[in-house]
């Protein structure tokens, strides 16, 4: 099938989600543009009449610009939760600069004869102000609000990631499955929505100063109206919710299938899973969908909840190899199975909060958990790289990483290069397939699910069984992708629910039926 009848094909299945996600898109970004008007504006008029003080205060203002869209949606996540409040204010602070900037230049550029006219006359500074500098201002002014609106609709697509919804939902499912009609659908509108305005705003630009008071008065409606209605929906009241990354939201072995499983449904957020993490630490969520080996697990004080009815499947680790790099490279098996065995759970989860809570290098962790198994580490290559090893966007794989490179270089001649912080499964998985990595850590229930999308009456023969699940995948991964899954590492990193230990233990649940039993009392 063609390519744009298939991204038709998605629009028109999940228009009712789309057509959510862009109205929750321009809610949140008008709401933060107008709240930066209303801010905006009369600063930079006070910074007029106080020059010495301007640069000061743009500089401020432009240092807040610079600081990474994520960064400041993480800073604002324990302050201000998850959800619209922390993303209408990031997307207020990204406005102000041009919309501050803009007014101060377009006041402080009136030719200084006709301000002097405007005194000669009698006039007050209030009087000069409404009927000289603003008059002629005005279109600057207007221009840097055309700009914040633009600026606006593209940071907002990354309020998604702390669960204040719009199209970057779909933008980062779509990244984390390689799905390219999810990425387009949500990349398309946020596109058309900032050419949209723009185009808007522009024909509105040309003729500002003819419909400046009706624009002026209808703005004000919109802000006596909409900004306490939306505020009212920012702060709903307090019920069990559930925060989860985009990957397992969508995933056939994650959130959607446990929610029918186990028969529960509660308000879900979809964010980042880093931030994720620090929301339910904060108390910003009650459970989250996590890794059971995951550091965070431990720095958190966070109660992993049993998988009472057996829904995940084993995900024992491995190293997933091309069989190309075997051909060419026949002892990378032998040494990379060395490790068979060898990392246990609690030494998984161990190593893991050393890089996420002590901070330390995965390279060092990697380094001195491999001396303590009696591994040489001594070699450290720098020439042009014979392998390259992937890895996901998380903890645990940057440190396996270093570790299988650690291992290549201290008992072969190659050199070990790595690509790590790739964003998704599918993202890695055909990035080995496209032989640009050459391996990579992987799962053995992603495989059965994600990888090789076993069916339900498969899944069920198989059942929990480790060495089952693992004879599965190896066996058809190697028939259908001509790729070979070495011997496992040791530990097994499953999907988990998980709850903060002590709200876990006021509730009296431990396992996921318990969770399910509490909601159902508290619909």
């Amino acid at each position: 099938m063609h390519p744009m009848v298939d991204l038709w094909n998605f629009v028109v299945q999940n228009q009712q989600e789309i057509l959510r996600q862009t109205g929750e898109h321009i809610a949140l970004t008008f709401i933060a543009l107008i709240i930066a008007v209303f801010i905006g504006v009369p600063l930079g008029i006070v910074l007029t009449r106080y020059q010495k003080s301007s640069g000061t205060v743009l500089g401020i203002v432009g240092v807040i610009q610079t600081i990474p869209s994520l960064a400041l949606l993480g800073f604002l996540l324990p302050l201000l939760g998850i959800g619209a409040t922390p993303a209408v204010v990031a997307l207020f602070l990204y406005a102000l600069l041009p919309i501050v900037r803009n007014t101060y230049a377009g006041i402080d550029e009136v030719d200084e004869s006709v301000v002097e006219a405007a005194r000669g006359m009698g006039m007050s500074n209030l009087q000069r102000l409404a009927k000289v500098e603003l008059p002629l201002g005005i279109p600057v002014i207007f221009a840097g609000i055309r700009t914040a609106t633009v600026i606006n609709v593209g940071v907002a697509t990354l309020c998604a990631l702390i669960g204040a919804g719009g199209l970057g939902e779909y933008i980062f499912r779509g990244i984390a499955l390689n799905n390219v009609n999810m990425i387009l659908a949500g990349a398309i509108p946020a596109a058309m929505l900032a050419l949209s305005f723009d185009f808007v705003l522009g024909m509105i630009q040309k003729y500002i100063r003819k419909i400046i008071k009706p624009l002026l008065a209808v703005t004000g409606l919109i802000l006596l109206v909409v900004i306490p209605w939306s505020l009212k929906s920012l702060l709903p009241g307090r019920t069990f919710k559930a925060g989860m990354p985009p990957e397992f939201i969508e995933r056939p072995d994650g959130y959607r299938g446990l929610k029918k499983y186990y028969n529960f449904d509660i308000p879900t957020v979809e964010m980042d899973a880093a931030l994720m993490y620090r929301a339910l630490r904060n108390g910003r969520v009650d459970v989250i969908g996590g890794y059971s080996t995951d550091g965070r697990i431990k720095a958190f004080n966070l109660r992993v909840l049993k998988d009472d009815k057996n829904y995940f499947p084993p995900y024992s680790c491995a190293p997933l190899v091309s069989e190309s790099a075997l051909q060419e490279y026949p002892q990378l098996k032998k040494v990379l199975n060395k490790l068979s065995g060898k990392i246990s759970n609690d030494e998984m989860v161990e190593m893991n909060y050393q890089v996420d809570q002590n901070h330390r290098n995965p390279g060092d962790v990697a380094r001195d958990f491999l001396q303590k198994k009696g591994f040489k580490t001594g070699v450290s290559r720098s020439g042009t790289p014979d392998v390259i090893i992937g890895g996901k966007n998380f903890t645990e794989h940057f440190i396996l990483g270093h570790m299988f490179a650690i291992l290549i270089e201290n008992y072969t001649n190659l050199d070990a290069g790595l690509k790590l912080g790739l964003a998704g499964t599918q993202i890695v998985f055909n990035a080995l397939l496209n032989h640009e990595i050459d391996l990579y850590p992987e799962y053995t229930g992603t495989g059965l699910h994600v990888l090789l999308k076993a069916d339900s009456t498969t899944v069920n023969h198989l059942g929990n069984s480790k060495q089952k699940v693992y004879d599965y995948v190896s066996k058809f991964s190697r028939k259908k992708f001509n790729i070979e899954w070495l011997r496992p590492l040791g530990f097994d990193n499953t999907y988990a629910l998980m709850m903060r230990e002590e709200q876990a233990e006021k509730l009296h649940i431990r396992t996921i039926s318990d969770m399910v039993r509490y909601i159902h009392q508290h619909e």
